[in-house]
């Protein structure tokens, strides 16, 4: 079984993020998964940069209509058009999602996943609390070097 692994975080460049992000993406590689982004730059190209160089399958679905507007590590281009609107197809294209840092896009994504009961991997992202004060809500804080494998094993437990 081919897991699909949603890898989301900001679009914007970070030496931090992007450096946990490439590591994500190649270790997806190694371990047979595909890797599912918004297409992007910042944590999407540094992790489908990491995936591509280890010979791994990478799928972006893009905000706008122009297939060229991904970044060049894509292997997959899927244009949507839909802009943000398109987080909601990351989630429902991936068994399992790992969030590494992110802005209010990464927010809706984690919340999208969350509401359809996918598991949710978080590399130094978003802390939720319900309005309750409850902290349970599915999302799992790990260590770079645990995403992956947690992130694989919640998808096949």
């Amino acid at each position: 079984m081919v897991i699909h692994v949603g890898v989301v975080g900001s679009g914007e460049s970070d030496p931090a993020t992007d450096g946990i992000a490439e590591r994500i993406g190649r270790e997806l590689a190694e371990a047979g998964a595909v890797l599912v982004c918004g297409g992007l730059g910042g944590v999407m190209e540094a992790a489908c940069r990491g995936a591509a160089g280890a010979g791994g399958l990478t799928i972006g679905l893009l905000p706008g209509v122009e297939r060229d507007s991904g970044n060049r590590w894509l292997s997959v281009a899927i244009p949507t058009g839909l802009g943000e609107l398109r987080n909601g197809l990351v989630v429902r294209a991936s068994e399992v999602l790992i969030a590494i840092g992110g802005e209010y896009g990464t927010l809706s994504e984690v919340a999208f996943a969350l509401k359809l009961g996918r598991p949710v991997v978080g590399v130094q992202t978003w802390h939720l609390t319900r309005p309750d004060g409850a902290t349970d809500t599915g999302l799992v804080v790990s260590n770079t070097e645990d995403a992956v494998a947690v992130a694989l094993d919640l998808v096949r437990s």
